[in-house]
């Protein structure tokens, strides 16, 4: 069996292979701070719905309290065992990849897995990188309780958002070519072109890629 590739790598090599090979010349790479701070605030949703959040909590909030706490009544109203999860913060195992997921939820379903995004939400569904490692993280629980689990949720705690990914077979194939591009990967891939993907990258200097801002100022394109 081939070795089982983390849900993170999976969700960086969705965004930019590229990407995904500068990180793994890190010998460590520390998450940003607000990724800790986004994962206590997907535990304290509670705490939030009361008006009794620790402050440092309501300060990684981007939308007003009021808004995001409708977004979690909501959630609650769609999914209640997100209020009390099966499990919480576990490493999950599947055949292929395996990671740390935030919640196992019960719901009407089966049993869903989630995961907390500290980013801002697509306009519908969700970011493929997001979109893959809900995928992976399905797949993986799935494995471990030997039924089939076709669902998982991610969490967008400081927007008061929860989305469901549903794995269908698009999106199986579309997991199944990022696995095959993170194990196959040997030496830095392409760049990619021109994208709005490389302005926010933290990579984008390793890289060397232009991003948009760059190439007009050159007159790339004209």
């Amino acid at each position: 069996m081939s070795e089982r590739v983390p849900f993170h790598e999976l969700a960086t090599a969705a965004y930019c292979p590229r990407k995904l090979y500068y990180r793994r010349l890190d010998a460590e790479y520390d998450l940003p701070e607000i990724v800790g701070r986004t994962r206590e605030l997907a535990g304290a949703y509670d705490a939030l719905l009361v008006g009794d959040l620790h402050e440092s909590l309501a300060d990684a909030l981007v939308v007003d309290p009021d808004v995001a706490c409708d977004g979690i009544r909501h959630a609650f109203e769609r999914w209640p065992g997100l209020r009390d999860p099966v499990e919480r913060d576990v490493v999950v195992t599947g055949r292929d990849c395996r990671g740390r997921v935030s919640k196992v939820v019960e719901t009407d379903e089966g049993l869903v897995p989630t995961f907390v995004s500290p980013g801002t939400p697509a306009e519908r569904g969700v970011w493929k990188p997001q979109r893959v490692r809900a995928t992976a993280a399905a797949k993986a629980l799935s494995w471990r309780e030997g039924v089939r689990i076709d669902r998982a949720l991610v969490e967008y705690p400081r927007h008061g958002v929860v989305r469901r990914v549903r794995v269908t077979a698009h999106r199986s194939a579309e997991y199944r070519r990022t696995l095959r591009a993170v194990r196959e990967l040997d030496g830095p891939p392409p760049r990619l072109r021109n994208s709005s993907k490389c302005d926010p990258c933290e990579e984008r200097d390793r890289c060397g890629v232009r991003t948009r801002s760059l190439a007009s100022l050159l007159g790339v394109g004209r």
